[in-house]
């Protein structure tokens, strides 16, 4: 299984960005949980919330809520990560990652997830 993420760029604070993660090798929907993670510079890596890809079930972190939102594309065996109203706090490394089974309580930790992306750069400007 690969994950490709896509959709990175430049953006002035308070536009949008839709980050893509391809995934190849497997059906999205064999997939138990994808989630998004993000990495400002000098800091740890930061969840950003997760879709349940048999029920469709999304979570979005607190610090991002009301403001991203997670979807998936079965046609395209895609899930996209729609950042709306961006702030310069956004700005980072973002990641996609997948494991086969969801895992309660521990979707946030980063070395659960088996597959990863290898990052979007994600700039906000003042």
């Amino acid at each position: 299984v690969q994950l490709q993420a896509s959709g990175g760029g430049l953006v002035q604070a308070g536009g949008s960005l839709r980050l893509s993660c391809e995934v190849s090798g497997r059906t999205i929907s064999a997939l138990g949980i994808m989630s998004w993670f993000r990495q400002a510079p000098g800091k740890e890596r930061e969840f950003v919330g997760y879709i349940r890809l048999g029920l469709g079930r999304t979570y979005i972190a607190d610090a991002v809520q009301g403001r991203f939102t997670i979807s998936r594309d079965n046609a395209r065996n895609t899930v996209n990560l729609q950042m709306n109203s961006l702030k310069p706090e956004d700005t980072g490394v973002y990641f996609c990652a997948a494991r086969n089974a969801f895992i309660v309580g521990a979707y946030s930790r980063d070395d659960v997830y088996t597959f990863w992306g290898q990052g979007t750069q994600v700039t906000v400007s003042s």
